[in-house]
């Protein structure tokens, strides 16, 4: 196993970062961390995991904005928990409770050489600078446009271009978000997806071809067949395939719906993205039957145009 170096997964919110995150996590060397820069509380603005303050979603991190970001993180990847910094802020017995499973976690993983697994949607534009400076080896997610919109058709979400926008060091790097500009203040949900899933996918494909520790996977890909690409994504991680990683993604990737409760994941628990069981690749079907025929068409034009 790859002494040490921390696991970064990422990709838009909705790709399947914490499905695939829990099924790394399967073979039982790494520590999964959830969301550290998600600026809401939980899972983020916990200073025991992450010992600075997130200030947009998409934080973007880079050389000329670390100070605090590179001590912070370089604490997290190696599993020291902040008992201190986490009672200072965060003292309701939800956070209590949070505070003593993940300092748990960190302790003994630290003290058994488990490696920190961060799995994090918001970290996705910050990808170079975690695989640079904290040696990390990145996952990027990648969803096919029409699942990734219906999933956030479905879920009511949307997304504020000003919060890509206002972080100066995030365009002069990425100059092609400026396309964006028009569409903040607009109340076209479909349209505004879209244009992310666009623009994410150009960064993810910019970083890939500049980082050889970035590795893109298509989610669609994963959930067709959990047992080939996890088996493939563990060795390009240095991660252990052993048969009880494999027992526990062929068990997790092959539950019925009904044990599932109909869904993936249910937003509850301490980790705010409690894994449940499913089927990936019944799950692939339904995920395309969430747009309207007309709303699919839309999808692709604006996709492809």
């Amino acid at each position: 196993m790859t002494d040490r170096v921390p696991v970064l997964v990422t990709g838009l919110p909705r790709s399947g970062t914490s499905w695939t995150g829990k099924m790394l996590a399967a073979g039982g060397g790494l520590v999964y961390v959830n969301e550290p820069l998600n600026p809401q509380h939980p899972p983020g603005r916990c200073p025991g995991v992450l010992n600075t303050h997130v200030t947009h979603r998409f934080q973007y991190i880079c050389r000329e904005n670390e100070g605090t970001w590179l001590p912070a993180f370089t604490d997290t990847v190696a599993l020291r928990y902040r008992f201190l910094a986490e009672l200072r802020r965060n003292r309701a017995p939800y956070d209590l409770a949070r505070m003593a499973r993940y300092g748990t976690a960190f302790t003994l993983g630290r003290l058994a050489g488990r490696r920190a697994l961060l799995d994090d949607p918001f970290a996705l534009f910050s990808a170079g600078w975690f695989a640079e400076r904290l040696g990390c080896r990145v996952v990027v997610l990648q969803r096919d446009v029409v699942p990734f919109v219906g999933s956030w058709q479905r879920l009511g979400w949307t997304v504020y271009f000003h919060e890509l926008l206002e972080q100066p060091l995030l365009v002069r790097d990425h100059p092609h978000l400026e396309a964006l500009r028009p569409l903040i203040g607009c109340q076209d949900r479909i349209a505004k997806a879209v244009a992310l899933w666009r623009a994410a996918g150009r960064v993810a494909t910019t970083l890939a071809a500049g980082h050889p520790g970035i590795t893109l996977v298509r989610y669609e890909d994963l959930a067709a067949d959990p047992e080939a690409g996890f088996r493939a994504l563990y060795g390009r991680l240095g991660l252990t395939w052993s048969d009880k990683a494999r027992e526990r993604v062929l068990r997790a990737c092959t539950a019925s719906t009904a044990s599932a409760g109909g869904f993936g994941f249910a937003w509850s628990g301490l980790s705010r993205t409690a894994y449940r069981p499913m089927d990936s690749r019944l799950a692939l079907t339904n995920a395309a039957n969430r747009l309207s025929p007309e709303e699919t068409r839309r999808v692709l034009e604006l996709a492809s145009t």
